[in-house]
């Protein structure tokens, strides 16, 4: 499996022009994944923490450009991540917004992972579900069919949770009170050639 350095993250973000703000959603995003691995009561096999580090990095990377193009970037940041000769960090991008399978069982996975971290930062601060979801609510449902799937996406993140937290060995409200310091702690580990 290829799977890019932080370093190579940053420099896909910058070619792609990413919006700073985005790029701080993605580094806040990457400390939460990085805290809930860190913090697994017994470490997942289904778990490869550069895999983890770089999908957090990179779940944003065509948002920027959707804003004029309204292009879904959960897909279009798969294909470009596939096309970079990284499928399997596209393949967890990919599924950021919306999980492929919502399993209720078994030991959590990379793509699980990321997209409950990604539920848990607002912009750039780390909130509960509940304030996260309702912000989704808020600015994308626009008509009663999105709401209806916004509020199946919800409940659905919800089972998520309960199910990632038997695995971790702190409680969801208390999230804050175990992230790393900041992004560079996180990172300490993971530069050089991959």
């Amino acid at each position: 499996m290829k799977i890019p350095t932080p370093q190579i993250c940053y420099r896909l973000q910058k070619e792609m022009g990413m919006l700073e703000n985005i790029v701080v959603h993605c580094q806040q995003v990457c400390r939460v994944a990085l805290t809930l691995v860190n913090n697994m009561i017994e470490p997942s096999p289904n778990i490869d923490r550069k895999l983890i580090v770089a999908a957090a990095l990179l779940h944003d990377i065509t948002k920027t450009r959707s804003f004029k193009t309204k292009e879904d970037h959960a897909q279009t940041g798969e294909q470009f991540l596939t096309e970079q000769a990284y499928p399997e960090v596209g393949q967890v991008v990919g599924q950021h917004v919306r999980l492929a399978d919502y399993d209720l069982n078994g030991q959590p996975n990379a793509a699980e992972i990321i997209n409950y971290a990604d539920k848990r930062v607002l912009h750039d601060q780390v909130v509960s579900l509940n304030r996260r979801m309702q912000y989704i609510v808020d600015q994308y449902g626009t008509d009663d069919e999105r709401k209806r799937r916004i509020q199946w996406l919800w409940q659905q993140t919800k089972h998520l949770e309960d199910r990632l937290f038997k695995h971790i060995s702190f409680k969801p409200h208390e999230l804050e009170t175990y992230l790393l310091a900041d992004i560079e702690t996180a990172l300490r580990d993971f530069s050089g050639p991959h």
